[in-house]
């Protein structure tokens, strides 16, 4: 399971340009359900370890809004880090690219099968007994069965 972990980690980490590639594609094709996990799941479960707040709207306020108190209207709006919305893309990108390995994990393991199975034909091809043989006086390739040489007449074995 260490090694497992380990290989998403530098699946997750290299700049290759077709594993990129992939992630893209098959990261859109994710996209719903991830979000859903993300949002049905996942949220309520870090709402719940957090004081059941919810994780997109946590934030740290820099300057709070300021409200006129005579009309009760905004003035200057609040402004905020909001690292919960942050936190949930990670969370979002984090699935998508350890379903995207998986996949890929599971599409290599099916590849080495078949190129193993395609190597096992193979084998059996090249291990076919041959059909012919050289002259040795000759040169020529004549029948495996041949007695003598239909090029030079000589008596082979």
């Amino acid at each position: 399971m260490k090694k497992f972990f380990s290989e998403f980690k530098a699946f997750i980490s290299k700049g290759n340009i077709i594993d990129m590639a992939v992630g893209v594609v098959v990261g859109g094709a994710f996209s719903k359900i991830v979000s859903s996990l993300v949002a049905d799941i996942i949220n309520p479960l870090v709402g719940l370890a957090t004081g059941k707040v919810e994780l997109s709207e946590m934030k740290y306020i820099l300057q709070p809004e300021i409200v006129d108190a005579a009309t009760e209207t905004v003035t200057q709006a609040e402004i905020a880090l909001k690292y919960g919305n942050f936190l949930q893309m990670i969370i979002d990108f984090l699935i998508i690219a350890f379903s995207i390995f998986v996949v890929i994990k599971v599409m290599m393991g099916t590849q080495k099968k078949l190129e193993s199975l395609k190597h096992k034909n193979e084998e059996e091809v090249v291990e076919a007994a041959p059909t012919t043989k050289v002259c040795p006086f000759c040169k020529s390739e004549i029948a495996i069965d041949a007695t003598r040489c239909a090029h030079c007449t000589s008596e082979v074995e």
